[in-house]
């Protein structure tokens, strides 16, 4: 029997006859993994209760025809914990579950940037690090990045020529100029795109200082720029509970913004509402590569991992 350890985080868990589960982890070295945990559904079990959705554990397993065999785990940060304490954070942590199960479609191909990635902004959520809201748009945009649909704050995403810019196309890549936008582009305030490239980048001084409204239609524009690359929405994105500032109090519609037509262009899926991450910057300053195929993006920095800026290293 072929063994190995790897680092994971458990993406999700699903019932497996009686008292098993096939547990869908992100590990370091592996990529998505799925594999059978037996017996993990008893209340006698060893270690059931660490393979629970969000969970930071080291694992044990067994190589298996289809399906691998997890079997031993110990945690290596309770994450899961904390997330279950508190359903905004919850809500927040399901939709970057999910998202990181996307974006790794491929079954053991590695993907240590986007592994990387998700333990930091999951340790940032758990600690409260920054705004959950914050923490949430600043992991899609880099995992979008990571995954090779940067998005262009700056110049524009066609032509590349420097902005500051007025529109903003999911289609086009980001931003885009006068010569080449589309008809029909948002048009959001200049505060909100400061922001975006502020949560793309990491620096959190000027997302942590940003206003209520701003930050709701840069979720709004992150929701739509995610969609348009993935094709769908998340299920699960609908469900995170976001919370105003303290203190703050809006009557404008959530995740709304202006159009060059003069109305506005509802960006957010339904039922969401505006939360508070802070994470490890993936390697500095993301690039401008982007592109369906290739799966990569050029990231460069100080390391060759992909983590985000709180302050904090990724484990």
């Amino acid at each position: 029997m072929t063994l190995y350890v790897d680092e994971a985080i458990v993406l999700r868990t699903q019932k497996l006859g009686e008292a098993d589960r096939i547990i869908t982890m992100l590990t370091r070295h592996h990529g998505r993994v799925r594999a059978v945990a037996k017996g993990v559904r008893r209340t006698t079990s060893r270690f059931g209760a660490r393979l629970e959705p969000c969970s930071y554990v080291e694992v044990q397993l067994a190589v298996g025809r289809s399906l691998d065999v997890v079997t031993q785990a110990e945690t290596r940060r309770p994450y899961a914990e904390a997330m279950y304490a508190d359903y905004g954070r919850y809500t927040t942590a399901a939709a970057m579950l999910e998202t990181a199960e996307r974006f790794t479609a491929e079954e053991r191909e590695p993907a240590t940037q986007q592994f990387l990635l998700l333990v930091a902004a999951l340790r940032a959520l758990a600690e409260v690090a920054h705004d959950p809201g914050l923490i949430l748009d600043s992991y899609l945009l880099r995992s979008l990045a990571v995954a090779g649909y940067a998005a262009s704050f700056d110049a524009c995403a066609r032509c590349g020529i420097g902005g500051p810019h007025r529109a903003f196309s999911p289609a086009a890549g980001g931003m885009v100029c006068a010569d080449c936008r589309p008809a029909g582009v948002a048009l959001p305030a200049a505060e909100t795109v400061r922001l975006l490239a502020a949560l793309l980048t990491g620096e959190w001084e000027v997302a942590d200082a940003s206003d209520a409204r701003h930050r709701r239609e840069a979720t709004g524009m992150v929701s739509a720029y995610l969609q348009w690359h993935l094709e769908r929405a998340l299920r699960s994105l609908p469900h995170v509970e976001r919370l105003e500032p303290p203190g703050t109090m809006s009557t404008e519609p959530r995740g709304t913004m202006s159009t060059e037509r003069g109305g506005t262009m509802d960006t957010a899926p339904r039922g969401t509402m505006s939360t508070e991450w802070g994470g490890e910057r993936v390697g500095g300053v993301v690039g401008e590569e982007r592109g369906r195929e290739g799966g990569a993006c050029r990231v460069p920095g100080r390391g060759s991992d992909a983590s985000m800026d709180t302050g904090v290293g990724a484990g």
